[in-house]
């Protein structure tokens, strides 16, 4: 289940959402009903994060690797359906 809470609960109930995030979810924070933020443990954001800077370096190897340059449109597309294969 979604965890969404106000901000406040932050300071006031921070054992509570502790565990939540400890159990591997994320907890969505609002502020004056508007979404403000997610806190996650720091292994789910290690394993969000952690090949980042790995494609970042293979991106670049191909870049000079070649002239060729892709269009957004050809990223994004490529990009959408890699997150709709999932």
């Amino acid at each position: 289940m979604i965890q969404i809470r106000p901000v406040s609960d932050l300071r006031n109930k921070f054992p509570e959402i502790e565990t939540i995030v400890n159990s591997g979810k994320p907890v969505y924070l609002t502020k004056n009903g508007y979404g403000a933020m997610v806190v996650l443990s720091m292994e789910e954001y290690a394993n969000l994060t952690e090949n980042v800077e790995m494609k970042l370096d293979e991106a670049d190897r191909q870049a000079k690797a070649t002239d060729k340059r892709l269009s957004h449109e050809e990223v994004f597309s490529k990009a959408r359906s890699v997150i709709d294969a999932r």
